[in-house]
């Protein structure tokens, strides 16, 4: 009898050994997430949006572009949203299931404000007082679009771990 009465000292001991490290264990690693969180919280957040347009549209919606969507993308760079707009275009020909004719850049200033929906009908009104011109120009750009994609992107660390 004896020896069962020490088996469940033990088996008590055990136990709250055991839930002391796991507790302590938990609070390290929940502790580490937090950081970690916020570390992401604060870490820039790119996202590039690619563009392929109407075979002979290309150059008309990049002038719709420049007119009506890049000055709100600058503005809201102003505002500490977006650190950098840029627009590139392929310099060769690709086949055409690959084809793309823009790819615009954007980097964030974090994932929450790139995840926000960001209603950017004010700034839109600020810049372009005309909205039934605007309205038909926005149309227009995305009427002679043959596909749009968008795609979070993350750097590779290649001479870390």
């Amino acid at each position: 009898m004896k020896t069962k009465s020490t088996t469940v000292r033990w088996s008590g001991a055990a136990v709250f050994a055991l839930t002391t490290a796991l507790l302590a264990g938990h609070q390290v690693f929940g502790a580490r997430q937090t950081t970690m969180a916020a570390e992401m919280k604060e870490q820039p957040y790119v996202i590039e949006y690619y563009y392929k347009a109407k075979w002979g549209h290309a150059d008309e919606f990049l002038t719709l572009f420049k007119k009506n969507h890049y000055p709100v993308l600058k503005k809201e760079t102003e505002l500490g949203r977006m650190l950098k707009v840029s627009m590139v275009t392929p310099r060769y020909h690709m086949t055409e299931g690959e084809r793309w004719d823009y790819r615009v850049t954007i980097v964030f200033k974090n994932a929450a404000i790139a995840n926000d929906n960001f209603d950017s009908s004010a700034i839109i009104k600020q810049l372009c007082p005309d909205q039934e011109t605007y309205k038909k120009e926005e149309q227009r750009r995305f009427e002679i679009l043959e596909a749009h994609w968008d795609l979070p992107i993350k750097d590779v660390e290649l001479d870390g771990r």
